[in-house]
């Protein structure tokens, strides 16, 4: 096929039905050639795009716009896979080894237990593959294409060659694109050729001469770079394998994903106690060899205890359970992309938030207007309509009425790139404010009585945009400008200002005026636009202000409360003034006592070291872009805090970066800073930052509860089999029964220890050193009094039933049950290293309770019915058996419990500080 398709693009011919399909062009012809030959080679229209129709027949043959470069594994041979473990393989031989000696029923018993076991690392392994596979599909590209004449919002991987892409700035690049329109366009390469440096576009072909790398192709945009800045429309050459990120994807699938720290810590502890586990296992063979014990039956006893000794399951369990904790955070709208961040949520001491969207609602409405020659009018309604009122000392507002509020009202609506559609804003929320402050006056048509010569985007850095337009009657002249912004930016472009219609020179006292509404607009929690126009960008006439409401989103002011006082400090960054960002600060109970505010200039002035002494008593950086970003999350980490930054734009993408969690906004951002980021919030909303924690938290949670329920077995059956063969017992557990006490182990109800619901309280829990780890001391201990009751009391019922010193089914039967019974009490007190039994409730997780039913009930098969009694060399046991175990195996769960009441008694956890102060 590949062939083929090189045959056509070297013809360049443009082909029909099926077997001679539109060809893909590689990048290095497309550069080379004019537009108009592209859009012919591929047939494609550049008004109006391709019909679904074409869509669909082309994509029938060139497939869908994704990467799948190798095809899965046959599950029957990833299943037999699991029999190469070098342990099942040394059982396997043990069988043999009983068939030649014609012990058949050791041999079936061997067997059925590999089997078991196997299919039991099959299904883990299996389903931590697919929770992975589910995280890569979380966010997936998205782009904007001309189809039937119409511009539509549609999947990347549903683009075909020859459709028509538009891009604009922070977006990431589809596909293979030659270009044939593009303003002021840089696209961001690193991605695919590692230059650093965005790389500048054009239109024009490429000369053959000088078409050398990729590099050099200048007017092809290629798949999965992003846009830097400008816009640019392009036909798609080429898409999945066949773009040139296509020989890159299959480099980087090549390269196995590096695994998370903690996931390191787990194989390191699996190959520690490996070693630890072998150096037992063989001495227990020596010391039962030299017992006189038959050399097979310690050689398979030997092996089954590694099996289940060696926490083989551990790094497993812990992949499993982190990827479908992520699984957890989408429902809750936060979607993460890497895991190691899972790990770092349960760390973050700091968050670093962008008011606007994030802590606010990005709802804004125009609530009060105030003109440059004193007037004040109050704005009624809410929302992107119509619906509301201009009032002046009480009159209605409308229309030219009153100059004074018209002509800013008229700047608001032309400098201004925002649509509202059916009450659906198409744009900024700020910008969508101020054409429905228009709507309400009856001037939102003035926008189309001028038209726009040059244009001045707003960005975050300079904070104004200005717009030189020509009114339709008059487009033999010159044109005027309309700028708005931030006061202290406009007005240093102002000369003058509007005075009833006159232009009045703008002195000391105007400035001093305007000073003051802006604080009074400020105190009031508005965000204050000014708003100027004139001939020349040095000589504008200052017009006035208008003050717009954000209100703080529901529910953040509690979360904010909740972070704080678990010891969690907030910085609000803001591009407000110092009043609107104090007066939502204390709103939200961020500026408190003690607290202080710093403005973008300050952070300027500070080098990096004066900042960080500072840092921790700042609550609000106001007037602040995404360059102090960088500079502030450095002063944190150099104070040792682990630091969460949101952002949006494509400036915030360095400072996302450098952050130990960059956290993009998944409505508002571009798609540089999604790339940038560590995590994306769906609905920009902070308090799903505090659910991502309070999740982050409670998985690592769960896995030191998987880890101490694992440990404790594993410690428990090598030093019950230790003590055993060093006592000169006979062996209280057969290998079968030690294979079915892994499966426990490894199994249902170790996993379901990995999806114990968050605890309503982990929130309120201070951030996780960051140096500590897994296996604390606390836990440690945890672990040998688990272990160290469950061999005492398993040893208890050996010696007891082996009083005649003949061992019989009946006393390894009895000594197996009480095992198994000590790991489901086991287990029940390892749901939480905290809170007690009763206080989490027996059924709050149901898996879990599905898992240790299950395992009864295996067991309980195990012991009464015949077949496996005959694997298991088991026999029925009374119910007065049963009850008396039962009693003695809940000993484990009360002295673990005991020992919870006694920490929680002596304050292990200390209450964190609630003010705004930072403690690393």
């Amino acid at each position: 096929m590949l062939k083929k398709r090189e045959l056509l693009l070297s013809q360049n011919q443009p082909c029909g039905e099926d077997e001679t399909m539109v060809p893909v062009l590689t990048s290095r012809k497309a550069s080379e050639l004019p537009v108009n030959e592209v859009a012919c080679i591929l047939q494609a229209d550049l008004q109006t795009g391709l019909t679904q129709e074409e869509v669909t027949r082309r994509r029938v043959f060139h497939g869908w716009n994704e990467f799948d470069i190798s095809e899965d594994e046959p599950l029957w041979r990833k299943y037999i896979s699991q029999f190469k473990d070098p342990l099942i393989l040394l059982l396997l031989a043990s069988a043999v080894i009983s068939v030649a000696m014609h012990q058949f029923d050791d041999a079936i018993s061997i067997t059925v237990a590999i089997i078991i076991v196997v299919t039991v690392a099959f299904v883990q392994e299996y389903r931590s593959e697919k929770s992975l596979e589910e995280l890569g599909r979380l966010v997936p590209p998205q782009c904007h294409c001309v189809r039937d004449g119409h511009l539509e919002h549609l999947l990347a991987r549903d683009l075909v060659p020859g459709d028509t892409v538009c891009l604009s700035m922070g977006e990431r690049v589809p596909a293979d694109l030659r270009l044939y329109e593009a303003s002021d366009l840089s696209i961001d390469e690193s991605s695919l050729t590692g230059e650093t440096h965005p790389s500048t576009k054009s239109t024009s072909p490429q000369p053959p001469a000088s078409n050398g790398d990729i590099t050099s192709r200048s007017n092809i945009a290629f798949m999965g770079t992003l846009v830097h800045c400008g816009k640019a429309k392009g036909i798609v050459i080429g898409t999945g394998e066949n773009s040139e990120f296509g020989e890159v994807f299959k480099m980087m699938q090549a390269e196995e994903a590096p695994k998370t720290p903690l996931q390191k810590s787990m194989d390191l502890l699996g190959k520690q106690l490996s070693l630890y586990s072998f150096g037992i296992i063989g001495v227990i063979m020596l010391v039962g060899w030299l017992q006189g014990k038959r050399i097979r039956d310690m050689f398979t006893i030997g092996v089954s205890l590694a099996v289940a000794a060696i926490p083989e399951g551990l790094p497993i369990v812990v992949t499993v359970t982190l990827a479908l904790g992520v699984m957890r955070m989408v429902k809750k709208r936060a979607i993460v992309k890497k895991l190691p961040i899972v790990e770092t949520l349960s760390c973050c001491n700091v968050i670093c938030s962008d008011k606007t969207g994030t802590l606010t609602k990005n709802e804004m409405t125009v609530t009060q207007v105030f003109t440059s020659d004193g007037l004040h009018a109050e704005v009624t309604g809410v929302g992107y309509n119509g619906i509301g009122e201009v009032l002046l000392d009480g009159e209605t507002v409308h229309g030219l009425s009153c100059p004074s509020i018209s002509k800013i009202v008229e700047v608001g609506c032309v400098c201004n790139d925002s649509v509202i559609k059916n009450q659906n804003l198409l744009g900024r929320p700020t910008e969508g404010a101020l054409i429905a402050l228009a709507m309400k006056m009856g001037l939102e048509g003035v926008q189309q009585e001028f038209i726009r010569v040059e244009e001045h985007p707003f960005t975050s850095e300079q904070k104004w945009m200005a717009v030189r337009c020509v009114h339709r009657t008059q487009q033999d002249k010159t044109g005027v400008y309309f700028v708005k912004g931030a006061y202290e930016q406009v007005i240093r472009f102002c000369s003058s200002y509007n005075s009833r219609g006159a232009m009045l020179p703008l002195n000391h006292q105007q400035r001093e005026l305007y000073q003051q509404q802006i604080s009074y607009m400020g105190t009031s929690g508005l965000r204050v636009l000014a708003f100027a126009s004139g001939s020349q960008m040095g000589n504008l006439t200052f017009l006035g202000l208008v003050g717009i409401i954000d209100p703080p989103r529901e529910g953040v002011k509690e979360a904010v409360a909740t972070l704080l006082h678990s010891g969690v400090a907030i910085k609000m960054i803001t591009g407000d003034s110092q009043e609107t960002a104090m007066s939502i600060a204390s709103r939200l109970g961020l500026f408190s006592k003690g607290c202080q505010c710093l403005s973008g200039e300050e952070v300027d002035h500070l080098d990096l070291q004066e900042l960080s002494n500072i840092v921790p008593t700042i609550a609000v950086f106001y007037r602040a872009s995404p360059r102090h970003k960088l500079k502030i999350v450095k002063s944190l980490q150099n104070l040792g805090a682990v630091v969460a930054m949101t952002g949006d734009g494509v400036n915030d993408a360095v400072a996302l970066k450098a952050a130990d969690i960059g956290v993009a906004m998944g409505q508002t951002g571009t798609d540089v800073c999604k790339e940038a980021a560590d995590m994306i919030l769906v609905d920009d909303d902070f308090q799903t930052i505090m659910s991502a924690i309070e999740e982050g938290k409670g998985i690592y949670s769960n896995i030191k509860n998987f880890v101490r329920f694992q440990l404790s077995t594993s410690i428990a059956a090598l030093t019950l089999i230790s003590l055993a063969t060093l006592m000169n017992f006979p062996n209280p557990l057969n290998a079968m029964q030690i294979l079915w006490i892994n499966i426990i182990m490894d199994g249902p109800p170790a996993q379901s220890l990995g999806v114990e619901p968050v605890d309503r309280d982990t929130i309120r829990k201070p951030p996780r050193n960051v140096k500590d780890t897994i296996l604390t001391r606390s836990l440690l201990v945890k672990v040998l009094v688990s272990a160290f009751i469950i061999v005492c009391g398993t040893l208890f019922v050996f010696w007891r039933e082996l009083q005649d010193n003949v061992i019989t089914p009946r006393d390894t039967t009895m000594t197996f049950t009480c095992f198994v019974f000590f790991d489901m009490f086991n287990a029940l007190s390892s749901r939480s290293q905290t809170r007690m039994v009763h206080e989490m409730g027996l059924c709050s997780n149901r898996t879990f309770c599905y898992a240790v039913l299950g395992s009864i009930m295996g067991q309980l098969l195990v012991i009464y019915f015949p077949p496996l009694q005959r694997v298991f060399q088991t026999e029925s046991l009374s119910f007065m058996d049963l009850m008396s175990l039962f009693s003695l195996t809940s000993l484990v769960c009360v002295v673990s419990e005991i020992m919870k009441k006694m920490e929680r008694n002596r304050g292990a956890e200390r209450r964190p500080p609630s003010d705004c102060s930072l403690e690393v």
